[in-house]
């Protein structure tokens, strides 16, 4: 299936930065506020999703899901099992990290949901790329001037970094002590990361 692209509310400032992520035969999934983003980001959404408390219901003719205000999940949230449950297994998340500290968190524990799924997901805002990495080696290539593993699931134990400036093996990272913030590829390298038991966030900074 087509890779699935979810929008959310969160405040985007270089929309050329994002537009760059975007393929030809992506399916748009727009949650709520994330309806502001249209104009800018030049796409028209196949599913809209929301409780319509941060920006009205437009009524296009499009599939829209009407969501209780009560509620537990996110409208994100939300977004994401509905697409699970239709079958997309590739996935990429904008307008989803801002100034709401509560709503950026939340949604970042999207990709844990994801890779516990099964599925490929990446976060992306102006400034950063963001995954969780375990079993399988993750790559990083030295156009990133930083990048950052941290653990948000609470064990990540056997880590192993390579051609980096702070290599590690058979490392530990735990969520009171957070040490792998701001490592550096070494130039012409490829740098990767892997986890043999739990997983990490894997920050890769422009």
């Amino acid at each position: 299936m087509n890779r699935c692209v979810i929008i959310g509310a969160a405040q985007i400032s270089n929309y050329e930065k994002i537009k760059g992520f975007l393929q030809p035969d992506d399916f748009y999934i727009v949650c709520d506020g994330g309806l502001n983003h249209l104009e800018p980001l030049q796409i028209t959404p196949n599913l809209i999703i929301g409780d319509f408390d941060s920006h009205e219901n437009p009524h296009l003719p499009i599939e829209t899901i009407v969501l209780p205000h009560e509620k537990d999940d996110t409208d994100s949230v939300y977004a994401l099992k509905t697409a699970l449950s239709r079958g997309y297994r590739n996935f990429l998340f904008i307008g989803m990290l801002g100034n709401r500290l509560d709503h950026s968190l939340g949604n970042l524990s999207m990709l844990l949901k994801c890779h516990h799924e099964g599925a490929k997901a990446v976060m992306v805002d102006e400034y950063s790329e963001m995954e969780i990495v375990g079993s399988d080696p993750a790559e990083i290539t030295d156009n990133y001037s930083y990048f950052s593993l941290l653990n948000i699931s609470g064990k990540a134990r056997g880590i192993e970094i390579k051609n980096a400036l702070y290599n590690l093996k058979e490392g530990e990272i735990n969520v009171t002590y957070q040490y792998g913030v701001s490592n550096e590829v070494l130039p012409g390298k490829t740098a990767t990361v892997k986890v043999k038991e739990g997983n990490l966030l894997l920050i890769k900074v422009w």
